[in-house]
């Protein structure tokens, strides 16, 4: 794996010297690219999902790797189309995803790992979707504490941006770095390789497959022309001055305020200085002070101007000719829009972002402390939509579907839901509007539990009343523990998710996940082995996985579970 590395890395050093790669198709021929792929993704949700073959993850061995690699060599290696199905969004519109086969799947992460190794080093350090390192909350943590003083929101939205990517600009953006026909040519062939939508096929003549391992960074490298566009061209144009200019009243109310209090006139001095803190100190509309951000994650992007609105909108012009002359792309009016930062508020990657203004808000000199700074949301319709999912008639209702699971499963789920959410928003300053879905949740994991045993709702918060203690604070929540003998008890716990604000979020799992076998090496180091970790045989070696363990072969009588099912299950 040492060498895999090494290769990742010539490929990463040329891409920081912007060098081309003039061989990238040999590269396919290395087995151990392989591996480190399959170590990369067997864990994914869909690794045991099939595409338009039943080809999974499950049964993996290095003959596959190696039908892969001989087929490429011959030139002879054939994308099949993608298994595309539709999910909905939250618009109420569907997304059609698609569902490549296993080793399609492969073979993409492969090509993902080294166009990734080359053109990360150069990506636009304004782009944080599908990024290593970066993502939401990056964006968003610099959006709050780099846009102070932004006048205008500019919320872009490109229309069908994985379905209308050009082909052939793509292709010709790919072959600027890589000088490598068949490189380019494999490429092609996965973009128009189709799909399979209820068993009919369909051609594609545009765009990337959303869902395919490549699409991402195939799309980041297509979006790249706009991010740099606008950091080299926008931006410069549009910033200009090291500091707004002084505001000629402010200055005047406070020379008055000195005068009075040297007069030892204290009602003047209170009068003059409540005048001068209803007004701005630096002059909001001056003519040589102009400032333009920007951030986008993947085909949703940000702009914060400082400046008047009838250059925002000329922005928004450039930026949608651009798109449409440069990338065959266009802008989505219904959702590029133009928003004032105080008055309203633009909505980006789920949070309702607007410039804080609040005269009495002090610092310890008892200056204005908030005006102009960027405040985070949690949008009232996020917290509405989630809540609705769990009531009926405006009253929190059980969930007859999860009557069959256990209680431990129960509350499990209940817990993740909520934590996942509340995690995600945690640079919002209004977090603690979650409390109103916290009851909610908990008063429907209570029916819902209720339901199960046929006893009153009080009964269960007798039964799993408890308290729980998460960074010196201490909870009252529902809590399920599961026995296990000698081993540690199982437990699951409903609450205890502080609801406060945080400067950097991130999510995490506090859910206890004893580990029955630490001896377990790395899966990279086990495929080429070749040796069963059961049995000892050197021959025909494949690596199963199970989705769940309900998958697996059930415990006998005496509650023995066949040997390979039990070291599994560990």
């Amino acid at each position: 794996m040492r060498k895999t590395e090494t290769i990742l890395q010539v490929i990463r050093e040329r891409g920081r010297r912007q060098l081309p790669v003039e061989r990238a198709y040999r590269l396919l021929y290395n087995r151990d690219l392989y591996i480190r792929a399959y170590g990369r993704i067997y864990a994914n949700d869909g690794a045991m999902t099939p595409g338009v073959t039943q080809e999974t993850v499950d049964g993996m061995t290095l003959k596959k790797i190696d039908r892969i690699i001989n087929a490429l060599r011959r030139e002879k290696y054939r994308w099949t189309p993608v298994r595309r199905v539709c999910i909905p969004k939250g618009n109420g519109k569907r997304r059609p995803l698609g569902i490549p086969s296993w080793s399609d799947k492969l073979l993409q992460e492969v090509i993902r790992s080294i166009l990734e190794a080359y053109y990360e080093p150069n990506f636009s350090k304004l782009s944080h979707g599908f990024r290593p390192g970066r993502g939401c909350h990056t964006a968003l943590g610099s959006i709050r504490r780099g846009w102070t003083g932004t006048k205008w929101f500019v919320e872009g939205d490109i229309r069908g941006c994985f379905d209308n990517i050009d082909r052939q600009i793509l292709l010709n953006v790919l072959s600027e770095s890589f000088h490598d026909g068949r490189f380019l040519r494999l490429i092609d062939n996965l973009l128009e390789a189709g799909y399979m939508e209820d068993w009919r096929y369909h051609t594609t003549h545009s765009g990337t497959p959303q869902g395919g391992i490549v699409s991402p960074i195939l799309s980041n490298i297509y979006l790249d022309k706009l991010d740099k566009f606008v950091e080299r061209v926008l931006v410069p144009e549009y910033t200009r001055g090291k500091r707004r200019r002084p505001n000629p009243q402010y200055k005047h109310l406070k020379y008055a305020a000195r005068r009075a209090k040297e007069r030892e006139d204290r009602e003047a001095v209170r009068r003059l200085e409540a005048q001068s803190r209803a007004i701005p100190s630096l002059d909001s509309n001056d003519p040589g002070y102009r400032r333009l951000r920007y951030y986008r994650n993947a085909d949703d992007f940000l702009l914060g101007f400082v400046g008047p609105k009838s250059e925002a909108e000329e922005i928004k012009r450039r930026l949608a000719d651009f798109l449409r002359d440069e990338l065959h792309l266009e802008l989505n009016e219904e959702k590029t829009l133009i928003t004032h930062a105080r008055e309203g508020r633009a909505h980006f990657l789920g949070y309702a972002i607007h410039a804080l203004h609040e005269d009495s808000h002090r610092d310890h000199l008892k200056r204005r402390s908030i005006n102009g700074k960027i405040g985070l949301r949690v949008p009232s319709r996020v917290i509405n939509e989630k809540a609705a999912q769990y009531m009926k008639r405006g009253k929190p209702v059980s969930r007859p579907e999860r009557r069959s699971d256990s209680p431990f499963s129960i509350v499990s789920q209940y817990q993740t839901e909520y934590r996942g959410l509340v995690q995600y928003y945690q640079l919002a300053y209004n977090i603690r509007a979650f409390s109103k879905l916290k009851w909610v949740m908990e008063t429907s994991l209570a029916k819902t539990l209720a339901s199960k045993f046929r006893v009153s709702v009080n009964e269960i918060r007798r039964r799993y009343r408890s308290t729980h203690t998460v960074d010196g604070t201490t909870y009252v929540v529902l809590k399920v523990t599961v026995p296990r003998g000698a081993q540690k008890p199982l437990v699951a716990i409903f609450g205890a998710v502080p609801l406060r604000k945080r400067e950097m979020a991130y999510l995490h799992d506090n859910m206890q996940a004893p580990i029955l076998n630490n001896k377990r090496t790395e899966l990279e180091q086990r495929l080429p082995a070749q040796v069963c970790e059961l049995c000892g045989a050197t021959e025909n070696i494949e690596v199963h996985h199970i989705c769940k363990l309900n998958d697996s072969p059930k415990p006998d009588r005496e509650g023995k579970r066949a040997e390979w099912a039990a070291k599994m299950a560990a």
